[in-house]
């Protein structure tokens, strides 16, 4: 049905001045406005998005198509009513027509209507790229690659997957330290209080939390892609990303790219000893993933499998590439995947029907979402691929994001000197396929997901422009956007000219914004007005917050290194009182000398209990008989004070991997900390041990 009205859109839309890109004209928004009016009886629509063109029920197709024949005869354009600022009955903003709400970008000019049309996008945005693709490596995807098939993973023994009663946690343990509540992500451990499911140096691990004792585990080291493997768990179940097994292939004067290879995913039956129940394999490599309720997606993100003949150099061999690209078939593009159950293995490709892209591509990557169940493991994944490249990925409960910088990962020459974060919105309110609602850009690159925040209709995101190190030209500036539209409806510059982004945190409309090159500015950042975000307040310290965390009552924290002489001198963690939006200030600090932290990279290592007020933060040692320390701190009003230090051994039955205390977690009141030789238990108060329990 969505593609009946689609192709009728297409026919009979309004020729404009943004002709090649109809969707994001106010004609556009108009036109859907006023089917959606048609369509719900004029009802004010609020609360999840989007939906109502994709539903467009059957008995309302006659009536939209008959708006939508009126509105292209129209002659005069009608500004959309977010535009207008149109108001309801008595002057009210309460009007029935919804600005913009349910304008779905990808439903009406970027779903081709068949499959050769797709194919000539395809083939016309990938050569347009090709000579620049090739002359450079494309981070973790890769820009084309030699034609291959989904390898087995080996072996499995599959065992039938039983159906779970969710997962429910405990009130006294915590959880994995995410950005967004109610969404989860892959992590190395996994708790409900009653069981710990760890990953360390390719082993997966259950734990009795009552008894302390190893319950099973699993060799993932026979799978190949092990050594990035992470986890997600519902109630009994459990999925285990596996990283890409990706080859490096050379084109003749081109260097090394990267094809994308494919990843795996382990589908485990955690009651007893733990059990593969089920596999997926899938063309590409792992981007991230999310889960919302029992509902997972999976981001991949392939590659076209091109290979064109190996000239050397020069315009031969850009005229090779594009030749090659012209000639290359649809498959080419098109992701592949297979689930393995107890029934079987079945292989598919996405149809071309289920591939969109946004007005403008490289032809880089494919992004694919795959949905999968806890509660059905092995049914289909039912994927929706974009063309679009992507390296971030960011959700909250209602929308995914994923966005990336393809000129500067890609595509980037001295010519373009383009830094542009392109942005893919999809609705995820179901348990079903993701919705592809559209796409948007802003000026700059991200750090992280936490550069991103969709709160109350509106997407804000932190990003910097010019070079990595913070060199002269670097500047960095906080946007806005309608979520609906993905249109910039204000922006403020000018945080840390000559510096770069080391942290960002939204909470609620203020914006908190690290930049560093020698000293630690904070920024406060106003959102309250879309229109016209401002900086209302900053504070210079010596030292940098790679991590900043909201620890409510007006006060945040920061974790990151103290800096001396220009050099990191040791772990700094922050408080900072903001109550006051136009004069933050640091009201309490604890250094640790010498102690570089993980903290930088990964905030799932930080820990937040706010029963106790516990802080978590690890810090690295080598000698030989500690396998890593943490700092453990306590928060009470302004005061940050030090409750100590905690190390676990460093265990002679098992190797070390050296990686020192990867992840802290309170389980059923007591503090539990994980390195590659074991679990340490130490009591809350006074940090004395309870047990250690030693993997074997």
């Amino acid at each position: 049905m969505a593609d009946e009205l689609n192709r009728w859109l297409r026919r009979l839309r309004p020729p404009t001045a943004a002709d090649d890109d109809w969707t994001s004209s106010r004609e556009a928004d108009q036109a859907l406005a006023r089917i959606h009016r048609q369509t719900t009886g004029g009802r004010s629509v609020r609360g999840p998005r989007i939906r109502a063109v994709h539903w467009l029920p059957a008995a309302a197709v006659g009536t939209a198509v008959a708006v939508v024949v009126a509105v292209a005869l129209t002659t005069t354009p009608t500004p959309s009513p977010r535009d207008r600022g149109l108001a309801g009955p008595n002057g009210s903003n309460n009007i029935s027509v919804p600005p913009t709400v349910i304008r779905p970008a990808a439903f009406l000019l970027n779903t081709d209507p068949s499959c050769d049309a797709l194919l000539a996008q395809l083939r016309s945005h990938t050569a347009a790229n090709a000579l620049t693709m090739l002359q450079t490596r494309y981070a973790g995807g890769g820009a084309y690659g030699f034609p291959g098939q989904l390898q087995d993973l080996g072996r499995i023994e599959v065992t039938p997957a039983v159906s779970s009663s969710g997962y429910s946690g405990s009130p006294n343990t915590s959880s994995t330290n995410v950005q967004e509540p109610g969404v989860d992500e892959p992590d190395v451990v996994k708790t409900d209080g009653d069981r710990l499911v760890t990953i360390t140096d390719g082993v997966l691990r259950v734990i009795d939390t009552v008894t302390r004792v190893v319950t099973g585990s699993l060799d993932l080291t026979i799978y190949s892609g092990w050594e990035g493997a992470q986890l997600l768990v519902d109630g009994s179940h459990a999925v285990v990303t596996l990283s890409a097994n990706s080859e490096s292939v050379r084109f003749y004067g081109a260097g090394n790219v990267s094809s994308g290879g494919q990843s795996s995913y382990l589908f485990l039956d955690l009651d007893g000893q733990p059990k593969v129940t089920g596999s997926m394999r899938a063309s590409g490599s792992f981007l991230d993933a999310r889960m919302v309720g029992s509902t997972v997606r999976l981001v991949v993100r392939s590659a076209p499998v091109i290979n064109p003949p190996p000239y050397t150099s020069g315009a031969a061999a850009r005229d090779a590439a594009q030749r090659a690209v012209r000639s290359a078939p649809l498959s080419a593009w098109q992701p592949k995947y297979s689930v393995t159950s107890a029934a079987g293995t079945t292989s598919s490709t996405v149809p071309c029907s289920r591939i969109s892209h946004p007005a403008d591509f490289t032809g880089a990557s494919m992004l694919t979402i795959y949905t999968l169940d806890m509660n059905h493991l092995g049914a289909d994944p039912d994927p929706l691929t974009v063309a679009a490249d992507g390296d971030t990925v960011y959700a909250n409960a209602t929308s995914l994001y994923i966005a990336s910088n393809p000129q500067w990962f890609c595509c980037y020459s001295a010519a373009s000197k383009k830094q542009t974060t392109e942005l893919h919105r999809f609705d995820i309110t179901g348990t079903g396929s993701p919705i592809y609602l559209g796409s948007g850009t802003v000026p700059g690159r991200l750090l992280s997901s936490y550069s991103l925040s969709d709160d109350d209709g509106y997407l804000r995101i932190a990003t910097t422009t010019g070079m990595v190190d913070g060199s002269a030209g670097a500047s960095n500036s906080v946007y806005v956007l309608a979520d609906d539209t993905l249109k910039i409806t204000g922006h403020v510059d000018g945080l840390g000219n000559n510096e770069r982004i080391y942290a960002v945190r939204f909470m609620g409309p203020v914006a908190y914004v690290v930049t560093f090159k020698q000293t630690d500015p904070l920024y406060v950042v106003d959102l309250h007005d879309p229109a016209n975000p401002k900086v209302t307040g900053s504070l210079t310290l010596s030292g940098v917050s790679t991590y900043l965390h909201d620890l409510g009552d007006g006060r945040l924290l920061g974790v990151g290194q103290d800096i001396k002489a220009g050099e990191g001198s040791g772990v700094q963690v922050s408080l900072f009182d903001v109550s006051s939006a136009s004069s933050p200030k640091r009201v309490s600090n604890i250094v640790v000398p010498n102690t570089p932290s993980e903290l930088t990279f990964d905030p799932h290592t930080f820990l937040y209990w706010q029963q106790t007020g516990l802080i978590v933060v690890p810090v690295r040692t080598w000698t030989g008989t500690q396998s890593g320390r943490v700092l453990v701190a306590r928060v009470s009003g302004d005061k940050l004070t030090t409750v100590g230090l905690v190390a676990n051994p460093r265990p002679t039955a098992v190797p070390d991997d050296g990686q020192g205390i990867q992840r802290s977690l309170i389980v059923n009141g007591d503090l539990w900390t994980l390195s590659g030789g074991g679990v340490q238990v130490s009591r809350q108060s006074d940090l004395n041990r309870i047990a250690w329990l030693p993997f074997q």
